[in-house]
């Protein structure tokens, strides 16, 4: 008689034919994937987008579209911006001599200047700018100088170089200088105006023949996180800039006056005051000062304090919009309902071994199987793979019906590329599939069905919504978020944390201490060790 085949392969079929000739383990599966695209309807079919109408009533609207840069990101732009046109190739210089701001202390929006305290935030800005027109989210390269970041290079709302350390005063003001060859934009600072030192370039395709140049600032909200162990709460309110100009030259062919926004025609939102456009306040040429009854620095707006000297005051940021729960839906959000589909998925891994020591079929297993190594890599692999198509095609789906679902609600859902929209669906699979392969290694150990799905629960999903749910302090959830297994749904997550933005970046938002691969890789390192002590007690153990 020939010996039976025992390879790898042979076990493989094997214990896929006991995975799906078992009408609860597939059906189990088949939950899987309707928990995770059910439960992610439930959120846009429970909302509404609703808009204040004439009479005072609320009534269901369209959330408006926040301002995108040419690739589709959305951005926020909004600015104090004293400008001028700038034809064909030429540069602007400028001296800042004083850059001072107001904000609130306490957190909170204040009433006019009640409540503020002086002071500039780590990313107020004051500096020179050219743009690709008025339009918000139009293309631009600035240099400018911040409150506690140095003086740096922005352009394109993402990118962000550094230059001179430390702040601004009269007694160190810096030099400034863009220069504009055809699409390319270079950046310099300078301590004397005198020596220069280039700080970057950056190339603007699609660039016109006339720019918006001129020297602008912006303030974005200030923020006041205040944790405590029944979660975290956030206060903001808006803060403001205030930059004092001198020397202002621009070289090139530069027809016409300058436009210098009155008190209240900045481009920063200011407790809801006037604003929303880039205040075009009218001719104001050098020398003639605008809305002289105005105080600077109490409100957005600027004034013409010499012929080539401006002192601009300004609310808002120019840079990339943080996407969060209470503007619109990210991506991810049409994945709510991945924690649930996880746990089906875990209790069909552990029950594909916890049913053969209950059932005593183990030993049969074993003895058509002696190399039991094999036995347990054969199960993983198939739990993996099952997990992984299961993963693959619950996200597929739950991610364009709910993405629909929410823009038919009227809710707006900011942009991911497609790359992140690829990661985002093939991450959710890998999430279940390593799960699965935790859940087999720990109900290898445990022998206890509901024992391993309970630990497993434990471990991934516990700290997963103590996290996000902002039930512990921010800080704690971030730790949570880095050294547990739940660090692995930062793999959902499709929102950038941008280093020169102010924002409150916790799990709560959205966002995760871990990049993606990094997150999923912690949970694999669970898994790993977990499978490696399920394999050393399975060959050591009696069945």
């Amino acid at each position: 008689m020939p010996a039976p085949r025992d390879g790898f392969a042979q076990l493989v079929h094997a214990e896929w034919t006991k995975l799906r000739t078992v009408r609860g383990w597939m059906i189990g599966l088949v939950v899987a994937v309707v928990l995770t695209v059910g439960i992610g309807l439930l959120g846009p079919a429970g909302s509404q987008s609703e808009c204040g109408r004439a009479d005072g009533s609320q009534g269901p609207c369209k959330m408006q579209s926040p301002p995108k840069d040419a690739a589709g990101q959305e951005v926020t732009d909004q600015k104090t911006f004293v400008r001028r046109t700038l034809s064909g190739d030429g540069s602007i210089t400028a001296r800042l001599t004083s850059m001072v701001g107001k904000y609130p202390a306490g957190g909170g929006s204040p009433t006019g200047d009640q409540g503020l305290v002086d002071g500039v935030l780590p990313w107020s800005k004051a500096g020179i700018l050219v743009k690709d027109g008025t339009a918000a989210g139009s293309a631009y390269a600035a240099v400018l100088a911040t409150g506690a970041h140095g003086v740096r290079m922005q352009y394109d709302y993402t990118g962000d170089l550094a230059g001179l350390p430390g702040p601004v005063s009269a007694a160190a003001p810096r030099w400034l200088r863009l220069t504009r060859v055809g699409d390319l934009l270079t950046g310099y600072d300078s301590v004397d105006g005198s020596t220069w030192t280039r700080i970057g370039s950056a190339r603007l395709g699609g660039l016109p023949h006339d720019l918006q140049v001129g020297v602008f600032a912006a303030s974005p909200d200030y923020a006041v996180i205040k944790d405590s162990f029944g979660g975290s709460s956030v206060t903001s309110g808006s803060s403001l800039a205030t930059g004092t100009f001198d020397q202002v030259a621009v070289t090139g062919q530069s027809p016409g006056e300058w436009t210098v926004p009155a008190n209240g025609e900045g481009n920063g939102p200011w407790n809801g005051g006037p604003g929303g456009g880039n205040g075009p306040g009218g001719p104001g040429g050098p020398g003639a000062p605008r809305n002289p009854d105005s105080t600077p620095g109490s409100h957005p707006g600027a004034v013409a304090t010499g012929a080539d000297a401006f002192t601009v005051t300004g609310s808002g940021d120019v840079a990339p919009a943080s996407a969060d729960e209470g503007s619109g839906k990210t991506l991810e959000s049409s994945l709510a309902g991945t924690f649930a589909g996880l746990i089906a998925v875990v209790v069909v891994a552990a029950l594909t071994m916890t049913a053969e020591y209950r059932r005593g079929l183990i030993r049969t297993s074993l003895a058509a199987t002696p190399r039991r190594g094999r036995l347990l890599a054969a199960k993983a692999t198939v739990l993996g793979a099952a997990a992984f198509g299961i993963g693959l095609i619950a996200a597929a789906a739950a991610v364009p019906i709910v993405t629909a679902l929410e823009r038919n609600k009227g809710l707006y859902v900011f942009h991911a590329s497609t790359q992140a929209e690829i990661r985002l669906i093939v991450g959710t699979a890998a999430l279940l599939a390593v799960a699965a392969v935790l859940a087999l290694a720990v109900a290898t150990i445990v022998r206890r069905g509901a024992v391993a799905v309970a630990a497993v629960i434990v471990v991934i999903v516990v700290p997963y919504v103590l996290a996000t749910a902002s039930v512990l302090p921010a800080g704690a959830a971030e730790w949570l978020t880095r050294l547990t297994p739940a660090a692995a749904f930062a793999v959902q997550q499709t929102s950038t944390p941008w280093a020169q933005v102010t924002h409150v970046y916790t799990p709560s938002n959205g966002y995760f201490p871990l990049s993606p691969w990094v997150g999923l890789a912690v949970l694999g390192l669970y898994a790993a060790a977990a499978y490696a002590l399920a394999h050393r007690l399975l060959g050591r153990r009696d069945a």
